[in-house]
């Protein structure tokens, strides 16, 4: 059995704790949580142990891995931490706001030959990664355009939103993480960015209800996204990868394929599965196994350390279009 320690109770810990539970793999060891009331919860859903002070949870040598899905501005000191008592560790996204602070942990990282896994767990989607197969096997040649939809149906709580980075380190990270999923080594080389919002709530906080870039490889690749905080029809989760063959489609999901039929409507569809924890539940699985194998022996995980660095370098660069209202060339 590996023991986990998970640092963070909030709502993607609550999750992560329940996927860790259900894991036939891993033992919940650990939670450490300052609010009193999650930690409490905590301890009645898992009997695990809370502990208060996160350096006794390092020194803890009966601990494997660290689940970091704490708030991100404390993602890098428990990074390090874990680097020192060489721990396996996931990291929750974005790894941090400050880019500098990544790089230079980074230098640690690579020193120590640390296991660490990202969550960017699109790229774990069973949709999302067989339409990457399928393009890495030919079957629509030369990849020519991208494009990624995906709107939340409702934003997340005005207290997250204040501290969340905004919405292109927030919410298009994951889609500039998938962009390069599919564009392997072919980087990103120009963003240019627009975004607006009808709520004046966005306008105070200085962050953004609807956001959308463009984006272009070295190679020509044009990569489309366009993101929206709402959603009146629910989690709107798509992928198309156009070729020069054909394309390939990672659509949405829904409870299942039934339609309606009457003198009312035609075609009437299930609604799409209801958020994150719902549309991707089978890709933290995944990623849950993931991180197993990577604990248990040397394997590169899907989603690196690096990957996590590339794509906040990607949504700075969407900010700097934004403000300078041009064309950014990435170095």
């Amino acid at each position: 059995m590996v023991n986990v320690a998970l640092l963070g109770f909030g709502r993607i810990g609550q999750m992560h704790a329940q996927n860790i539970n259900q894991n036939t793999s891993l033992k919940l060891l650990y939670v450490y949580e300052k609010i009193d009331k999650l930690s409490k919860k905590a301890k009645k859903l898992y009997n695990c142990i809370i502990e208060n002070n996160y350096k006794n949870i390092f020194s803890d040598k009966k601990v494997d891995i660290i689940f970091i899905s704490s708030p991100t501005n404390t993602h890098i000191k428990f990074i390090e931490e874990g680097i020192k008592y060489n721990k396996t560790i996931f990291c929750e996204k974005p790894l941090d706001l400050n880019i500098k602070k990544i790089i230079k942990t980074f230098k640690k990282v690579k020193k120590n030959n640390s296991k660490i896994q990202l969550g960017f767990n699109r790229r774990f989607d069973p949709g999302h990664h067989s339409i990457k197969k399928d393009l890495d096997n030919g079957k629509i040649g030369r990849l020519e355009k991208i494009i990624i939809t995906s709107r939340d149906p409702a934003p997340p709580s005005r207290s997250y939103l204040k501290s969340s980075g905004g919405i292109f380190r927030d919410m298009m990270i994951h889609d500039f993480d998938l962009c390069r999923y599919y564009l392997k080594n072919d980087e990103i080389s120009e963003i240019s960015s627009s975004t607006s919002s009808f709520e004046h709530f966005y306008k105070k906080i200085n962050d953004h209800e609807l956001a959308a870039v463009t984006m272009k490889s070295k190679k020509g690749v044009i990569c489309v996204i366009t993101n929206s905080r709402h959603c009146s029809f629910g989690y709107d989760q798509r992928v198309e990868l156009f070729g020069k063959k054909g394309m390939l489609l990672s659509g949405n999901l829904k409870n299942n394929a039934a339609e309606t039929f009457n003198s009312n409507q035609s075609h009437s569809q299930k609604p799409f599965l209801n958020f994150f924890i719902e549309r991707y539940r089978e890709a933290y699985n995944l990623q849950l196994n993931e991180l197993v194998a990577l604990h248990k022996r040397k394997i590169k995980p899907r989603s690196t350390f690096v990957d996590g660095y590339l794509a906040l370098k990607i949504a700075n660069a969407a900010y700097q279009s934004l403000n300078q209202k041009r064309l950014i060339k990435l170095k």
